[in-house]
Formats: C-alpha cells, sequence, structure tokens
C-alpha cells in the first residue's frame, strides 16, 4: 500500500463512487442557487438533474472556491499521521483554489517539515480534470512513488486535451467568455462555440457549429485532429455533459466510429455543479490524451 495519498477537488466531475472505490478524499466547492448555499458534493445534497432544472428554469447560481482553512483541514489530517499528500487542484485559469491551497502547503510543510506535500496546478476542470486523477491514480497502483507521479503530473498535465460545445449562450456571457452582442446573434442564429482549454488553462473560443449536429461534427473532428495517434488513439477517453444526455450519446457513438481503438467504453459522466454554473445547459465536453497545448 503506497503511504501517500492522491486528493483532489470536487470539481474534477467523476461519480462519487469512482473516488470511493479508488479511494481518493476531495476538498469541496460551494454554490449558492435561489439564496441557498449547498457543497459541490457530486450530487449528494442535490441531483444533477435538480440543480439544471433550475438553471433551466432562470436560477443564476454563484459558486465559491475552497479557502485555505479547507484545504488546511485537508492536507493536515493525512500529514499528522505520517502519510505524505499529492494534491491536484482545479485550473488556476479559471479559479483561485491553487492559490490558496498553495497557502496551505507552505504553512503546513513548515509545520510538518518531515512530510511531502505536494500541490499540482492541472490546467484541467471538469472530467477532463477527472481524466487526469485518473491516469495518477493508475500510476499510484502500479507502485509508482509521490515524487515519480508528482513530476509525471507537471511535465505531461498539457498534454490532456479539453474539446467542447456550448448551446447556452447565456452562461457563456455571464461568464465573460463570449460578447452580449455575440451571444444575442449566436442564439438567433443557433450557433455553437467550439471551444478548449488552453495551455494556461483558460476557456478559449476556437471556432463556431451552426445546430448540434454540426457542433457534435466539428467536436469530433478537432478531437481526433489533436489526439494522441489520431484515428488510432488507444488511450481512454471522458465526456461530460450538462442535462443534454442524447447529445453526449450521439457524441460518444461519434468518436467511437472515428476512433474505433479507445480504451473501453466512452465515460459519460455528469458536469458538477460547480463547472455547471458557468457553463448551463446543453454543453457536452470531451477529453483525450494527445498534442501538448501550447497556446
Amino acid at each position: 500500500m503506497a503511504d501517500f495519498v492522491i486528493t483532489c477537488c470536487s470539481t474534477a466531475d467523476l461519480p462519487r463512487e469512482y473516488f470511493a472505490e479508488r479511494n481518493v478524499s476531495l476538498a469541496y466547492f460551494k454554490y449558492t442557487i435561489d439564496g441557498t448555499t449547498y457543497v459541490d458534493d457530486l450530487g449528494e445534497s442535490m441531483t444533477s438533474e435538480d440543480f439544471f432544472a433550475r438553471v433551466a428554469g432562470g436560477a443564476q447560481p454563484v459558486t465559491t472556491q475552497v479557502n485555505v482553512a479547507e484545504y488546511t483541514l485537508l492536507f493536515e489530517q493525512f500529514l499528522k499521521e505520517g502519510t505524505d499528500v499529492l494534491h491536484v487542484t482545479l485550473s488556476s485559469g479559471i479559479s483561485g483554489s491553487y492559490g490558496s491551497a498553495k497557502i496551505a502547503q507552505a504553512d503546513l510543510q513548515a509545520k510538518y517539515p518531515e512530510r511531502k506535500l505536494y500541490v499540482v496546478d492541472s490546467l484541467a476542470a471538469s472530467s477532463g480534470y477527472g481524466l487526469l486523477m485518473d491516469k495518477l491514480l493508475d500510476m499510484r497502483d502500479e507502485g509508482k512513488s509521490i515524487g515519480e507521479i508528482y513530476e509525471w503530473a507537471e511535465a505531461n498535465k498539457l498534454k490532456l486535451n479539453h474539446w467542447f460545445f456550448a448551446t447556452d449562450l447565456h452562461h457563456l456571457k455571464r461568464g465573460g467568455r463570449i460578447s452580449g452582442a455575440t451571444a444575442v446573434v449566436g442564439t438567433i442564429l443557433n450557433i455553437c462555440p467550439i471551444m478548449n482549454m488552453n495551455h494556461e488553462g483558460k476557456l478559449t473560443p476556437r471556432t463556431k457549429a451552426r445546430g448540434k449536429k454540426n457542433a457534435i461534427d466539428e467536436l469530433v473532428r478537432n478531437v481526433v485532429a489533436n489526439a494522441e495517434g489520431r484515428e488510432n488513439y488507444d488511450g481512454k477517453c471522458f465526456l461530460c455533459h450538462s442535462a443534454c444526455m442524447d447529445d453526449a450519446v450521439a457524441m460518444a457513438a461519434a468518436l467511437k466510429k472515428a476512433m474505433p481503438n479507445i480504451k473501453g467504453d466512452v465515460m459519460i459522466n455528469n458536469i458538477g455543479t460547480t463547472i455547471g454554473s458557468h457553463t448551463g445547459v446543453g454543453t457536452v465536453a470531451v477529453f483525450t490524451w494527445g498534442d501538448k497545448r501550447i497556446d
């Protein structure tokens, strides 16, 4: 058994059962909707269906990142027992949580100088962040040391590709991803922005498609063009969606047709409440390993 733990935040958007089975402790974001604050606890306090139904009805949730005190509690429970910690945070390009984790790290390393405490900025989000965690946990289970896993994560995290389309342009406008004029015109013309995450871990518009069928086709084209091995990609593929399962299933089928050697099934997950507060309903995102992000 490893003498260290790997932890992450709830924004990795994988099922609660997955983290329980793989012995992963989480730092939880929070969100406020309709005047009540909830923990982003992977559907336990509020199901994905209920959350996105409220958003579709006009609710505008506001998120709260993990603070220094919460990270300190998470890390110290292990350090004081003599267990080292590797924590992976949500991308610093979309959240200040990495900065809070680094402050907690500095404080605790002074208190427990004999222990190792690593913090990795994933430069990833949602189930892409989850795909990075999946790889690091596999390495742990293969017997790699905490130092080896940390070094691999830092060297390879930008090879994790994110591609997604969104149909709720109001939420993209509210989050500053597109302009108000673009949102209005795009809604009228049924335009779906195609976006990815750049080398700084920031969401970046790349192109656009008219209608969901064209958006799925365009997304698959971009995924294949950047995946490791292109059409011969044989790694894992994770996918997540915000209350649009039919689109997610269609996307998964299109990906398996375009890249038939994908390892296992395309894993379909719900976009969590924190990330979903910013995407709204109707986002589909795909994550694979591939070319290193350079812009």
